[in-house]
């Protein structure tokens, strides 16, 4: 989690392995969701259904690899304050 939160501070592109697929995504914000699971929200670039904010439950994941690429901030429609997270740890 350290890692992501890393990323998200110094807006890295993330790759890591999540349900059967390699995945690309700019991080946002990481936090504990309603069933207590730590989860990432990431604007997801490849490797699933296409662009777009997606959540990752970060116990899941594997292969977290922190690319050399930036990316610029948050995209549009990104909610700092998300709802469906309740306790954030770190965040754009």
């Amino acid at each position: 989690m350290t890692k992501i939160c890393d990323a998200i501070r110094d807006r890295k592109i993330i790759s890591f392995y999540y349900k059967g697929r390699t995945r690309v995504a700019e991080p946002h914000l990481v936090g504990y969701d309603r069933d207590g699971d730590l989860t990432l929200s990431a604007w997801q670039l490849s490797g699933g259904s296409g662009q777009g904010f997606r959540d990752f439950h970060i116990n899941i994941m594997s292969n977290l690899t922190i690319m050399p690429q930036s990316f610029s901030g948050a995209r549009p429609n990104y909610n700092p304050n998300d709802s469906t997270l309740g306790r954030i740890l770190c965040r754009l």
